[in-house]
């Protein structure tokens, strides 16, 4: 055991001195040790509910013979950040969060852990800690909110967003707004949608890091309590049978992942962070892989924001499990792959079905032919630029517009509110990448916005930066290489003739080579927009959107 480093011997004398000093019983130091991590805190609406998940799952560690020691880690609300410079900071959270678990997991010798997780960076920042660490290890989420309801109608965070851009086009008045405001996040846990928290909790169950239901059980039920003390006794079985996440995180079961997270179509996000989990594995994701998951691979779930479902539907129609089951019958997931239960993922799946065919549609006659993201490339994107095309409507498959250009979001959000963004533009959201953002912030405001006016099917976007989970449209982001990085990106001025193909996976600005060539003579990188602190740090260490926006430790 790692932890009779600090508990075992005479030598370790004045290490069980501190640990009585912390409360802890001489038989307690005689167990193994489980780190529990928690990112509880009190602004998060998806972690105020932590404490109880935490408690729980401490619960089950000692039901089954372990000694479980909590400990703390960040976690930033997304949608609390959003709009202002807040939301720099959101994706350089995702490193501060992983490494800090190896900080205190290195330096404490725990033998086991359980992450006690929740809302977009931080189960990727904690399954990143786990993939580096190698131990024992389980992934609980505190769980989905319930959706909100104004006028008989489901709503959710996104439907704020919306809603502001309803406003501003005299769709709806502003005391509508505010009823919308009162109703729309009813209670704790991660936003109603297949935004980009419940898509990585379904991620992690669908790696075989998480329990079944680790996705879709909400927040507010016992389920979710009962959830959270199974991981605590199954982490020691993992102990126990020597099971470390090596051994789950393979690269079939990235494979796996990705046709699950096409059935859903899950947040664009996701491709973020799969890559710089993969990188933590030590191999790399390749996005031409992801494209021929994705064209095999039918879309089954049409949910918020591409349709009207929400998570708790989801679960209602046999969740994650349900749509892996589905998956597994017609022959589109590799079935013998390991998981946290210590089963395989069709032994988990073993006697599952769909309960309601409304959400959850057949492989057969699914809800569209093709998984819900893309990966596009071309001259604009030699490294890739990512699409949640499952929540493009029909008419922007294809679409060829005139480039408007934006060099932050704050400019792209006064021009779209300013009635200057019409049918048929592209809009260029540039220098908002990993290192010109720095920090890569999410474009909701701008996308919600459009939607909200009833231009999200007539305009398309294009960005170096993110689109939240909550977005909808032809939204397409992560634009390899970023502008910051020298992208072509950075090169496309107003008028500009912009070219999208989704079906060919195609993303073109149409300008001839030699004025290419001549504007990157003359090309100079901006002043970063914030050049203090840690994102002074990151950026200078941080690598494209296309590897998964990591840190260069070279």
């Amino acid at each position: 055991m790692r932890s009779h480093k600090v508990t075992r011997g005479i030598e370790r004398a004045p290490h069980r001195s501190l640990f009585r000093a912390s409360g802890f019983h001489p038989e307690e130091l005689k167990r193994p040790l489980v780190g529990i991590v928690n990112s509880a805190n009190e602004i998060v609406p998806g972690h105020v509910n932590l404490d109880k998940i935490a408690e729980a799952v401490k619960t089950g560690v000692r039901i089954n013979g372990g000694t479980p020691v909590e400990f703390s880690t960040i976690a930033i609300c997304d949608g609390i950040a959003m709009n202002h410079a807040g939301m720099h900071y959101s994706l350089p959270s995702r490193e501060v969060v992983a490494d800090s678990v190896e900080l205190m997991v290195e330096s404490h010798c725990f033998d086991a852990l359980v992450f006690v997780t929740n809302c977009d960076k931080i189960p990727p920042g904690m399954m990143m800690a786990a993939a580096r660490l190698n131990l024992p290890a389980v992934i609980v989420s505190g769980g989905p909110m319930m959706a909100g309801d104004y006028n008989g109608k489901k709503i959710d965070l996104s439907s704020m967003f919306e809603g502001v851009g309803a406003v501003r086009s005299g769709r709806i008045t502003e005391a509508e707004l505010a009823e919308m405001e009162a109703e729309a996040c009813p209670g704790c846990g991660s936003c109603a949608g297949m935004f980009t928290a419940n898509s990585m909790n379904c991620m992690a169950e669908a790696l075989g890091l998480a329990l079944p239901g680790n996705g879709t059980v909400s927040a507010v039920s016992s389920e979710r309590l009962l959830l959270a003390k199974e991981a605590g006794i199954q982490v020691m079985n993992l102990l126990k049978n020597g099971i470390r996440i090596a051994d789950i995180l393979t690269p079939e079961a990235f494979d796996n992942a990705l046709a699950v997270d096409m059935a859903l179509g899950c947040s664009t996000n996701t491709l973020l962070h799969l890559t710089a989990l993969a990188h933590e594995c030590g191999f790399k994701l390749d996005f031409n892989r992801v494209n021929e998951i994705s064209s095999r691979t039918p879309q089954l779930c049409l949910l918020s924001p591409a349709g009207t479902d929400r998570i708790e539907d989801l679960a209602r129609a046999g969740g994650v499990t349900a749509v892996i089951s589905e998956l597994l019958a017609a022959d589109l997931l590799q079935p013998n792959l390991l998981t946290v239960t210590g089963k395989t993922l069709s032994e988990n799946a073993d006697g599952v079905a769909v309960k309601d065919s409304s959400v959850i549609y057949s492989a057969k006659e699914p809800r569209r032919p093709q998984g819900g993201l893309a990966v596009l490339f071309g001259n604009l994107a030699p490294d890739g630029a990512v699409v949640k095309q499952g929540a493009v409507s029909e008419s922007m498959q294809q679409y060829r517009g005139k480039a408007r250009v934006f060099d932050s979001e704050e400019e792209t959000v006064e021009a779209i509110n300013g009635e200057l963004i019409k049918a048929g533009d592209v809009v260029v959201i540039r220098y908002e990448g990993p290192k010109g953002g720095p920090g890569m912030r999410e474009m909701l405001g701008p996308t919600s916005v459009l939607a909200g006016m009833g231009l999200d099917d007539k305009v398309a976007l294009i960005t170096d930066g993110r689109f939240s989970g909550a977005t909808k449209g032809a939204s397409i982001g992560h634009v390899s290489p970023e502008a910051a990085s020298g992208g072509l990106i950075g090169l496309i001025k107003d008028g500009d003739p912009i070219n999208i193909d989704l079906p060919k996976r195609k993303l073109e600005l149409d300008v001839a080579g030699e004025e290419i060539s001549k504007r990157r003579k003359e090309w100079h990188p901006p002043e970063p927009k914030i050049n203090r602190g840690y994102l002074k740090r990151y950026a200078r260490q941080v690598s494209s959107a296309g590897h998964g926006a990591v840190l260069n430790n070279d």
